[in-house]
């Protein structure tokens, strides 16, 4: 049993929800340079030579990538033979968001009372934590900072079984052409398929935490993220929704065994300021 005091959690909580706000990360700076080359649209690669100007300058000059500085989505992989000591925590994780948006000069994004007041709880806490149980002596922490704009274009279908690959191709699609410009594409497109309603929606988030462009293990679930790209890409809605062939960087998918009688799909968008990162304890 190796044992983990849980201020070393807080420590690294706050540490990584600056380093993902100042600095974009490598797969996604490549994915960018990569679209750029690719872009047959002059505006469409005038537009990503800003993106990838504006990483620059954020990561030289310490100043966040978008002034959305996001909802705070932390992914904690807690090994079955760590034991955490001093305190609770899903409380270390939180004081960690609190300390790392303070320390970093972040936006305080969060409001208390959301269907009513809105008050700004004033540290960007709660933050949203997805915690699983797997085997090992590590604790592994995923921080993803989710923007407004491409969390609200955020949608779920319960498909008949009989729609099929087809009706999942579709709806994505749809999903994306009716986000147009909302979402600050490029993007990268997470999609969950099967579980159950609320199931599919992590799947879906789940899927962005991969690095951008990397194919799904399996060939037949990596044949429909190209589809599904393809797809996409010939929308036009471009760059910044300015026109272009690149309206997402990446198709990713993750699946789930599901229900006779269901076909859930999820999908999360994300912005092409695709935060994350990621630390083993």
């Amino acid at each position: 049993m190796r044992e983990i005091p849980v201020e070393i959690v807080t420590q690294k909580v706050a540490e990584l929800c600056i380093r993902a706000n100042y600095h974009l990360s490598p797969d996604v700076l490549r994915a960018l340079q990569g679209a750029r080359q690719a872009e047959p649209s002059p505006l469409g690669r005038q537009v990503l030579d800003q993106l990838i100007e504006n990483a620059e300058i954020a990561a030289q000059e310490m100043y966040p990538l978008c002034q959305d500085t996001g909802l705070t989505v932390v992914w904690i992989d807690l090994g079955q033979d760590v034991h955490l000591t001093g305190g609770d925590l899903y409380d270390a994780v939180q004081e960690g968001v609190r300390r790392g948006y303070a320390e970093g000069y972040l936006r305080k994004s969060i409001v208390e009372k959301p269907f009513s007041a809105r008050i700004n709880s004033g540290d960007n806490t709660p933050a949203v934590i997805h915690a699983r149980i797997v085997p090992g002596e590590q604790l592994r922490i995923s921080i993803c900072p989710k923007g407004g704009g491409s969390e609200n274009m955020s949608a779920l279908g319960m498909l008949k079984p009989a729609d099929g690959r087809a009706g999942v191709v579709d709806f994505v699609t749809k999903v994306v052409e009716r986000a147009g410009a909302n979402p600050c594409p490029p993007l990268i497109v997470g999609v969950g398929i099967g579980g159950s309603a609320e199931q599919v929606m992590i799947l879906a988030k789940r899927a962005l935490l991969r690095p951008v462009g990397q194919p799904h293990p399996d060939p037949e679930v990596a044949a429909l993220e190209t589809e599904i790209l393809e797809r996409v890409n010939d929308l036009g809605i471009g760059p910044q929704g300015l026109g272009g062939r690149t309206t997402a960087l990446a198709v990713h998918i993750e699946t789930y065994p599901c229900h006779i009688a269901s076909l859930p799909v999820g999908v999360n968008l994300q912005c092409h300021s695709a935060r994350h990162r990621e630390a083993a304890l």
